[in-house]
């Protein structure tokens, strides 16, 4: 079983960095109708590694929520000997769901920053907590609620644009 090994925690100017950009690659995704949710993997020095913005309803995929886009841009652009990020912080604008955090313990991601807090499909602590479920072969330290209103409004006038 694995622990989270990331680096000391980045402090509230670090993370409100990081949140934002998030905030703007999930804005992106107005321009293809998808639900605005955007990710971005950093690693342990600060440096940004890759992004990634929900593009199921582009694609037709289901697979290709922003953090799944995120942590594939990432295994590419390190090219290490190993597709583990277990040096990476993720950050995304909304709770991760079961599938996204799944592959986020896959990949042993340390430490997950999200904004929005997710009731319905939330899997960070809202309905399940799978990144810190200790029965799995790795666990993920969480930071919720960073950003959290401008990342919740986000998501509130993109669904209201769609009623």
């Amino acid at each position: 079983m694995t622990t989270p090994t990331a680096t000391p925690l980045p402090d509230d100017a670090q993370l409100t960095s990081w949140m934002q950009h998030a905030l703007a690659a999930a804005r992106t995704a107005e321009a293809t109708d998808d639900v605005p949710v955007g990710a971005a993997l950093f690693t342990p020095d600060g440096q940004l590694v890759a992004t990634g913005v929900n593009a199921s309803r582009r694609s037709q995929d289901p697979t290709r929520h922003a953090e799944m886009v995120a942590i594939s841009a990432a295994v590419e652009m390190l090219r290490t000997s190993t597709w583990e990020l277990a040096d990476c912080t993720l950050v995304v604008t909304v709770e991760p769901c079961s599938m996204c955090a799944g592959a986020i313990v896959l990949a042993r991601i340390p430490r997950v920053v999200f904004g929005a807090w997710e009731p319905k499909t939330g899997a960070a602590g809202s309905v399940l907590d799978v990144l810190r479920e200790p029965r799995l072969n790795h666990q993920a330290e969480v930071i919720g609620g960073v950003l959290e209103d401008e990342c919740s409004a986000l998501l509130r006038e993109f669904f209201a644009d769609k009623r």
